[in-house]
């Protein structure tokens, strides 16, 4: 937290740092995170994130960016812990096919932004930037909480051979802050040169 709050303050500019929390199924290492079923209740979920979040809301972080979220259960194990907990936070899941990885409907999952103050933005990360016209507008419908998108370049993860297929397709970002995004970015295959051009590109 040192070296980034070092790097912020010399940037000259306001800047946030954020803490990742990332999903459960992350650890397995077998991309259950994309699947959409950890085979956990939200009560299993809620117990497993718990000593992480502590720890990371107690950084002194400005918000824990809780993200890749594939299902309905783990963003409510996350709203648990967010809940009169002091920190902000935002809810990002990973979608596919305008869906929630868990097939659950993605609207459902951003409205979970309203059970709680904490919960300071929602949106999607870990997803084909296909997918963020839908999100955005699905977001926009159920809250008013700003909207975070972060796509992937565009590749596709191949879980079976464990590679990215395809070729990158960021468009864009000016159609997104147009449709109702507030904050955007990059996840996976995103790295230093497409944010700049991402920056670019919003001048």
């Amino acid at each position: 937290d040192e070296v980034a709050r070092d790097d912020a303050a010399g940037a000259g500019r306001d800047r946030w740092i954020a803490a990742s929390v990332g999903p459960y199924g992350a650890t397995l290492g077998d991309g259950s995170e994309y699947a959409g079923s950890s085979g956990l209740t939200r009560d299993e979920l809620r117990r497993w994130h718990a000593p992480r979040f502590a720890v990371l809301a107690d950084a002194g972080a400005d918000l824990l960016a809780c993200e890749t979220i594939p299902s309905l259960d783990e963003g409510r194990a996350l709203v648990d812990l967010a809940r009169g907990s002091g920190a902000s936070a935002w809810l990002a899941f990973t979608v596919v096919d305008g869906r929630l990885r868990s097939g659950e409907p993605m609207a459902e999952g951003f409205r979970l932004a309203e059970e709680a103050d904490e919960v300071v933005a929602v949106g999607i990360n870990c997803a084909h930037p296909d997918e963020v016209p839908a999100a955005i507008a699905a977001a926009r419908s159920v809250t008013d909480r700003p909207v975070v998108v972060y796509p992937n370049s565009g590749e596709r993860w191949d879980a079976v051979a464990r590679g990215w297929r395809g070729d990158p397709a960021l468009p864009s970002v000016g159609a997104w802050i147009r449709a109702g995004a507030s904050l955007v970015g990059g996840c996976c295959r995103v790295g230093p040169d497409e944010i700049a051009r991402m920056k670019d590109a919003l001048g």
